[in-house]
């Protein structure tokens, strides 16, 4: 069940000496909850492309992106990305859509390559189901670009909200996590006959409503968003209590509720970055993440650029290190409130859509 909010009205019907009345239930989710502002308080960094809007309009309802790159080719790129009203896109690295899954209520979506099935290795994409109440899993085709549901894993989740994919060795895991607090955590593989085994292997919580969530498959580290008090840190370990930490608090200097995206962009032969969203106030903070602390580098704000207006209120972000197409240093992509060009803070939201940036104008915004 969705957590519906009433919304009640009044108003004095024409010609007549009486006040009408009336409530309806609606989706919290139609409507989003980011601070509207017309620019973002980070260091000033441009856009340089766009996707197009997702179907949906005036509501809430791109949500959360994701990257591949095949690792072979760094000129075939994808980009995922949900509208949590409708279903799954993929995207050009233009911005053009590739495709669509209309397979409903998809908030976050994660992925991970070179997945061993009977037909070969493919990409595993997952996505929490809001609709179906569980995890929604997919089999990308790395020559083709071709996307073909999986399977369904039910959770006993009250909404599924973030999720997140990862590796621990030979091993997939997924992390979805729900509006309450509670985290569970999932092992993945294609079974002889091609089927999806799915196996619980820990369950955790955090105080109250999580969402964005990135694991480093190189340190066996998982990062979850509280979304009112900061980023935590877990580990990836198969069994045993997980015990987590904050490590960057909010509200503070670096990040402002709503905390929501988290990404990981790991530079070839280089440092680890953590980014995440500060929906709060339209900034996304940078954190040095291959030392055994998180190390706090700065904040940035997408600016309007290259005929693509500015990123506000955003939502989920990702980012991918190393040659992604034309940015040669890496790519972050990012979901924005409103796609409007000269938005203002009482702007109406009538689309949205996902932002795409160099990486080396983040170093260079930075001093990184």
């Amino acid at each position: 069940m969705f957590n519906l909010q009433k919304y009640c009205f009044f108003f004095a019907a024409p010609g007549a000496a009486i006040l009408v009345s009336g409530c309806v239930l609606l989706d919290p989710e139609l409507y989003s909850d980011s601070r509207r502002m017309a620019v973002g308080v980070g260091t000033p960094v441009p856009a340089a492309a766009e996707t197009v809007a997702v179907g949906t309009t005036r509501a809430d309802a791109a949500d959360d992106p994701e990257i591949w790159v095949d690792p072979s080719d760094p000129s075939r790129v994808v980009i995922l990305g949900t509208d949590k009203q409708a279903g799954l896109y993929s995207y050009a690295l233009d911005g053009a859509v590739l495709g669509f899954i209309p397979d409903g209520q998809l908030n976050n979506v994660d992925l991970r390559g070179a997945f061993p099935t009977p037909q070969g290795e493919r990409v595993l994409v997952a996505a929490s189901d809001r609709g179906r109440m569980g995890a929604a899993l997919y089999l990308m085709h790395p020559s083709t670009f071709e996307i073909a549901a999986w399977g369904l894993v039910p959770l006993d989740l009250p909404e599924p909200y973030g999720l997140c994919v990862g590796r621990r060795g030979e091993d997939f895991l997924v992390f979805i996590n729900s509006t309450d607090g509670q985290v569970r955590q999932l092992r993945v593989a294609a079974g002889p006959d091609g089927s999806v085994q799915a196996v619980e292997e820990r369950r955790f919580a955090v105080p109250s409503q999580p969402e964005g969530c990135v694991v480093d498959d190189l340190r066996g580290r998982l990062y979850l968003g509280e979304e009112a008090a900061g980023v935590w840190l877990f580990d990836t370990a198969a069994r045993g209590t997980a015990q987590g930490r904050i490590v960057a608090a909010a509200p503070s200097e670096m990040l402002q509720p709503d905390v929501e995206g988290l990404t990981l962009l790991h530079e070839p032969g280089g440092p680890s970055w953590l980014i995440a969203s500060s929906q709060g106030d339209s900034a996304f903070a940078v954190f040095r993440a291959d030392g055994p602390e998180l190390e706090y580098r700065g904040r940035f704000s997408v600016v309007a650029a290259n005929g693509v207006d500015a990123v506000t209120g955003a939502d989920g972000v990702a980012a991918l290190g190393g040659a992604v197409g034309a940015f040669a240093q890496g790519l972050v992509v990012m979901q924005d409130d409103a796609d409007t060009q000269g938005e203002a803070p009482d702007t109406r939201r009538e689309q949205q859509n996902f932002k795409l940036v160099d990486w080396a104008e983040v170093r260079r915004a930075l001093g990184l």
